[in-house]
């Protein structure tokens, strides 16, 4: 579709203006929205400036004292900079190097730094009840080094009914 205003470059920008319940589509090649003075245009979108914009690389940076400005992964060889430019890290290893720098990323993105992810339906029950036997176990434990051996019976007997409940009896 060629340009509505000058009728020879192809239309590239649609807008659509509504003023007293009145309808108005342009559309119209990018010299022809610069002149109208209605649209900015700056660099073509790139995926990475995008990216890197919507995880406040480019501002709201936190500032970290501990960790120096020219650090790199020693497996990969990425730069801290250059992963403001990419927008992704190199490796596995990147992770480990930047740690304390992802983290408020991180949070911005996924509101959290630790993942927690989704539980199938059907085994979120077990998971649950393995979990708190596991977090009961410790809790013996610590009864047992502290000598509260009437609390630790109370905390096996209440292991072992989750066991038998679940089916996975391990014996303590």
């Amino acid at each position: 579709m060629l340009c509505q205003n000058c009728q020879k470059r192809i239309a590239n920008v649609h807008f659509t203006q509504i003023i007293n319940n009145t309808k108005v589509e342009m559309y119209l090649c990018e010299q022809c929205a610069k002149d109208k003075g209605q649209f900015n245009f700056g660099s073509p979108l790139n995926i990475n400036d995008f990216l890197s914009g919507l995880m406040g690389m480019y501002n709201n940076i936190p500032y970290i004292p501990s960790m120096p400005q020219k650090l790199a992964c020693e497996k990969c060889g990425m730069s801290y900079e250059e992963f403001q430019k990419v927008g992704k890290l190199g490796c596995d290893n990147c992770y480990n190097i930047y740690g304390e720098r992802l983290k408020p990323i991180l949070k911005r993105l996924h509101g959290d730094v630790i993942h927690k992810g989704k539980v199938p339906v059907k085994a979120s029950k077990s998971i649950r009840v393995s979990k708190e036997i596991e977090k009961l176990k410790e809790e013996l434990n610590m009864a047992v080094r502290n000598e509260e051996y009437e609390k630790a019976a109370e905390i096996r007997d209440k292991i072992k009914a989750l066991e038998a409940k679940d089916g996975t009896f391990e014996g303590v």
